[in-house]
This record gives C-alpha cells, structure tokens and sequence, in this order.
C-alpha cells in the first residue's frame, strides 16, 4: 500500500429478480456479462446521449448490483431510474458507504485507473487517508480522467470525453442514447477531445477559461490543479490542432504533459 485517499461517492443499490434486466436496457456497457465481484464503468444517458450520470457497477449477486457515483448525483441516479422503472421488479434505493482509493499492487478492491498509477476503491476501510483532496485531484487531472461537472455536462458527447472507450459496450442490445453513440463511433468522429496540459505561470485559470492557437479559439479549460511545482490542466481543444501544440490560455502558454 503506496498511498491512501477518501474518494467522496454516492451509492445506489439495485435489487431485485429484475434487476439484471432493467440496468442492462437503461446503462451504457454489458453489465450482464458481469459474474458476481465484478465491476464496469457505464453511462445513464438521455436519448440525445448527454450524460445524466457516470457510474461504475459493481455486482454483488445474482440479483443485486451496487452502483457508485460522484457525491452529488446519488438522488438524481435513484430519481431518473426508478423514472423509467415502470413494471421491473427491482428495488432501488441509496446506500450509506465510504470509499478510500488505495494505491499499490497488491490491494484488494476495485480496479481504478482513474488516477494514472494502480490503484484499487474499497469500501467502508478503517484505513486513514495519506493524500489529501488536492493531490487526488491533480493526480486525476494528469491521468486524463473527466469528472462530471468539470469535462463532463450536458454540453459534452461521451465520445469528446474519452467516454465510449471506457464505459460503452458497442454490441450489447439497446440503451437510452445508443443511436447517437452509434452513429458517431461507425459514420463520424468527435470534433474536440481532451488534453493534458502542463501552464506557465502561477495563477490557476478559471473554468472555461479560453484556449487560442493564433488568433483562433481551439478549447476551453476544464480543470487545473497545482503539481510537482507547477500546473497541470485537463482542456477541450479541437481536433485539427495538433497534439504538440503550443497554446495560449491568457497570458499563459500551456503544452502537452506528454
């Protein structure tokens, strides 16, 4: 064990003898293919494909399913599926748990690469954090992890945030916001994906702060933190600016991290 940090999560449990039906109609990825302990990351979408939440499933039995999300969307996940629950037998309601991210590999717990070094979740450890907020947050904004509310809102297809990759299943049956999923991943592609950006300077942009390349706005930032003496960003910048380019963020220059 390298290092250990609260994870801030709400949690949505999902039972019943429908339970395995009714998540895989409404979420992104196959969480039927799920054997018991084991996890994925999916979507709940609307049907223009804008994320309503992100989440990743872990399934605890045959009938029960444990979802987890970012803090502040535990009552919105639990309104928009019991929504669209109609006739599944299936109970869904919040459940009260902590969630600590532990780094190394050897810990036992949920496989995250949220934070670009092996690193597992585990629920409800009597374990006392090493890390604190800040640096949890840099180290996600370096690894390339979009976090709703920042990369990802309404205004962002799952395609611009690196999302299908990660949390779509292409060939399971269908889902609110396939089509448009679909339709961009076989006929199109996406016109802005996310970067990583190391800035000059010392003072930290604000959120949608503007990204220009010449005289032309190319992205916007969405997150920045301070790391290793400097600052790390994660920025929309569209797709005909080259990944080695310099831009300009104010009076700030920002450059890949990579």
């Amino acid at each position: 064990m390298d290092a250990v940090a609260l994870r801030p999560r709400a949690f949505v449990r999902v039972t019943g003898p429908d339970a395995e039906d009714f998540l895989q109609r409404m979420l992104s990825n196959d969480v039927a293919a799920l054997a018991a302990g084991e996890t994925c990351e999916a979507l709940l979408l609307t049907p223009k494909a804008r994320v309503i939440a992100p989440m990743r499933v872990l399934r605890r039995g045959d009938d029960d399913f444990l979802l987890l999300t970012e803090p502040e969307l535990g009552d919105t996940l639990r309104d928009q599926l019991v929504r669209m629950r109609f006739a599944a037998k299936a109970e869904i309601e919040l459940e009260e748990h902590t969630s600590t991210v532990v780094f190394g590999d050897a810990a036992d717990g949920i496989p995250t690469a949220d934070y670009g070094r092996p690193a597992v979740e585990v629920l409800d450890a009597d374990v006392e954090a090493t890390l604190d907020a800040d640096a949890l947050e840099a180290m996600r904004i370096a690894a390339g992890t979009p976090r709703f509310g920042r990369e990802i809102d309404d205004r962002v297809l799952p395609a611009e945030a690196g999302l299908v990759e990660r949390a779509v299943s292409l060939s399971k049956g269908c889902y609110p916001g396939q089509e448009p999923i679909a339709r961009l991943h076989y006929r199109g592609h996406a016109n802005r994906g996310l970067r990583v950006l190391v800035l000059d300077g010392e003072q930290l942009p604000e959120l949608d702060a503007e990204l220009t390349y010449g005289e032309k706005v190319v992205g916007r930032v969405t997150s920045a933190a301070r790391a290793n003496g400097g600052i790390v960003a994660l920025a929309y910048v569209r797709a005909e600016v080259p990944p080695e380019a310099e831009l300009d963020v104010g009076s700030s220059k920002a450059r890949p991290l990579h």
